[in-house]
């Protein structure tokens, strides 16, 4: 199943949007439950989306935590 997550899982409160993927938390609750073209929907306006989010997470991500744990 295709997913947009890139593990950067953390929401801008502005948009709502998550900063690493773009989508809502409904959208990633529900994502599972789509149907491959609702899939496709949603992700081909995810790049419009992520133009409109803050670029950092205002906290650690989950990613960047692992990169760091791995350096340590």
């Amino acid at each position: 199943m295709e997913s947009p997550c890139i593990l950067v899982c953390s929401m801008d409160n502005k948009t709502g949007y998550c900063f690493g993927c773009g989508r809502t938390r409904a959208e990633i609750g529900a994502w599972t439950t789509y149907s491959s073209a609702e899939r496709q929907a949603i992700m081909a306006a995810l790049p419009e989306r992520l133009e409109g989010v803050e670029r950092r997470p205002r906290r650690e991500t989950r990613r960047t935590r692992m990169a760091r744990e791995r350096s340590d």
